[in-house]
């Protein structure tokens, strides 16, 4: 049981660092550059992002790697668990890759994707305002999802490594 318990706590890690960035964004950040005018804004952002788009290496294997770790982590508990611990892993599993990951490919990164596209220090001023309005609410709402998804599904993790022998 030791490499589970192994297994678990390097899922419980990972998932929750995932989750401390997604937060991160939600709490500091996007608030922080709130408060820039439109052209400003949408350059902060176009940098903070182009650093994760351009694969950094830690970030990467952090966000990309929590996926599968979760996955190998959930069929072994599915097979090696029972009772309360198998069903909070089940429900952490389904909560981070349906809450947090999910949203994450189908809205935010297209998002951000579609902010990259805008030239920011050749468009207009109504091209760039705009290019905020259509970006910053509906980012920032499943951002707020994916917090709080993954916030649940971390303290679930964190539960399961307390009530596995």
């Amino acid at each position: 049981m030791i490499v589970f318990h192994i297994l678990l706590l390097s899922t419980a890690l990972f998932c929750t660092l995932v989750t401390g960035l997604v937060l991160w964004f939600a709490i500091v950040v996007m608030p922080g550059i709130a408060r820039l005018p439109d052209r400003a804004f949408v350059r902060a952002f176009q940098v903070i992002d182009g650093v994760i788009q351009n694969n950094q290496p830690i970030f990467m294997a952090i966000w990309v790697g929590s996926i599968p770790l979760l996955a190998v982590t959930a069929v072994w508990g599915a097979v090696r668990l029972d009772g309360v611990p198998r069903v909070l892993l089940m429900v952490a599993a389904a909560v981070y890759i349906l809450g947090l990951q999910l949203p994450t490919f189908l809205f935010n990164i297209r998002l951000n994707n579609a902010l990259q596209m805008v030239d920011a220090d050749a468009a207009d001023d109504a091209t760039v305002n705009k290019a905020r309005l259509v970006f910053e609410r509906p980012w920032n709402r499943w951002n707020n999802v994916r917090s709080v998804m993954g916030l649940i599904a971390s303290v679930l993790l964190l539960a399961v490594l307390l009530l596995v022998d």
